[in-house]
Parts: structure tokens; C-alpha cells; sequence
């Protein structure tokens, strides 16, 4: 099986600046992405940046880097881009791996590019696991997933889904635990595409419930299109959204 792996990569962050450079035990955070991504197998792993340095740090630990526009409003039109320069169309299957992300699992990933090998119905696939902690099923920063009988999105959402009607909550009373059947599964921010649906996906209308839940998944099941998803058995490694979250991940590296 071949698929790439493209790592969209933004200088700019508000709570972390010069993010994709930020130094793990001696190496940029995105080469450490790059590498640990490498590990899935994938024919090639390459970074859409928006700035030279970037690109630079990549070619300095020997990772290939495109150079992409900075104006670009999300990670999927950049990424979209990116398989411009490569050349990657049609059925080629693209794994998009999030540049914050230095302890991705890599077997996440290849599974990702083997749901659309195994589902031609399906133009993405992504992840999620079982929550079982109250606190994050009621956190709208989780975002939940609930999946149709053949494993595929039915939709996407910030709040507690699904939604027990005779559960504690329903008279009113505070919600202590979360439903066992369904049990609720937390979405992982991590894509597989085929390509050809990644070239055309940013000129796709944005949809009402996508504005809404401000979630951008939604616009491929707003336009009907389909998304097969794995259940993994634990959730993913910490990410990279903050100091904090920085000098955790730099601690599991030493």
C-alpha cells in the first residue's frame, strides 16, 4: 500500500509562537512530527509550510518541505496546496498528520490510509476512541463522534453525543456519568484523503452546521460525501497547543 503523509505547519500561534520550531530534545517539534510519522511506513512524508525557516529546519534534519501560500484560512487548503506541487490526484491517499502532534502513533496513522484502501465509499477516514471521563464528554473543546452500523461519521459534534433522554441530566440534575451503550467516542483530529477530494474540497460551499459547531468536518457530510472511521483502542499521545504543553512533551522525550 502506498499513501504520503503531508504535516501542515504555520509559523504563526497565538499561544505558542514559532511552534513548528519549538526545540524536543534537540530538534524542532515538526521535525519530530515528520520522523515519528516516517514510522507508519509511508512512501514519503513531507511538510506544507508557509515560511522559509520552517523549510529550512526541515532541510537541515532532512525532511522534505513544500513551501506553501501564508494566507491560506485552514490546514486543508494548505494541504490542499501541497498535493498540488506533488502531483498527487485522484485515488492517491494522503494522510494528514497535524504539525503539533510529536507523539503521534504511528500505527494510527497508517491505519488511517488503510480505512481507504479497505472503504472505495468513503473520500476520508479519521479516529477516535471511547471516552470514558465525564468531565471531557461534557467539554465542548472534545469533540465527540457517533458512527452509522458500517463504521462511518454520522456526525460530528461539541456537545455530549449522544444523549441519553432518560439519563440524570434529563430532570434537570448534574450529570455524573456518561451513556455505556453507545459509549460516547472522542474524535481524533487525524485524516486520511484521497486526493483528488482534497483538490477540490476548499471550493466546496461551508455549510451551515459546519459554521455552527465551527468544525470543518462537516462540510464533507453536509455535501453527502462519506468519512470511514477507526475505533482505536486508547487515545492518542499529548499534543502541542501551549507552554505547558511543551514542557510535558519535552519531559516524555528526556
Amino acid at each position: 500500500m502506498k499513501f504520503s503523509v503531508l504535516v501542515p505547519a504555520r509559523l504563526a500561534s497565538t499561544r505558542l509562537p514559532d511552534k513548528p520550531l519549538a526545540d524536543i530534545a534537540g530538534k524542532p517539534m515538526v521535525v519530530r512530527v515528520a520522523e515519528r510519522a516516517a514510522l507508519s511506513g509511508a512512501e514519503r512524508v513531507v511538510v506544507a509550510c508557509d515560511d522559509e525557516r520552517i523549510a529550512a529546519a526541515c532541510a537541515a534534519h532532512g525532511v522534505q518541505a513544500v513551501l506553501t501560500r501564508a494566507d491560506h484560512a485552514s490546514g486543508s487548503d494548505r494541504l490542499a496546496e501541497a498535493c498540488g506541487l506533488l502531483q498527487l490526484d485522484g485515488d492517491d491517499i494522503v494522510v494528514n498528520v497535524q504539525g503539533d502532534e510529536p507523539l503521534i502513533e504511528p500505527a494510527l496513522v497508517r491505519r488511517c490510509a488503510e480505512l481507504l484502501v479497505e472503504r472505495p465509499d468513503c473520500v476520508m477516514s479519521t479516529a477516535a476512541h471511547a471516552l470514558a471521563d465525564v468531565a471531557e464528554y461534557l467539554n465542548p473543546n472534545v469533540v465527540k463522534v457517533v458512527l452509522d452500523a458500517a463504521g462511518r461519521a454520522l456526525y460530528f459534534s461539541r456537545a455530549p453525543i449522544p444523549w441519553r433522554r432518560d439519563g440524570p441530566a434529563s430532570d434537570g440534575g448534574g450529570v455524573t456519568t456518561i451513556p455505556v451503550s453507545p459509549q460516547p467516542l472522542r474524535h481524533v483530529g487525524l485524516y486520511g484523503y484521497r486526493a483528488g477530494f482534497l483538490r477540490r474540497f476548499p471550493a466546496l460551499p461551508a455549510a451551515p452546521l459546519e459554521a455552527c459547531e465551527a468544525l470543518e468536518q462537516l462540510r464533507v457530510l453536509w455535501h453527502g460525501e462519506r468519512i470511514a472511521v477507526h475505533v482505536a483502542a486508547v487515545g492518542p499521545g499529548p499534543g502541542v497547543d501551549t507552554p505547558a504543553d511543551l514542557a510535558r512533551v519535552r519531559a516524555l522525550f528526556a
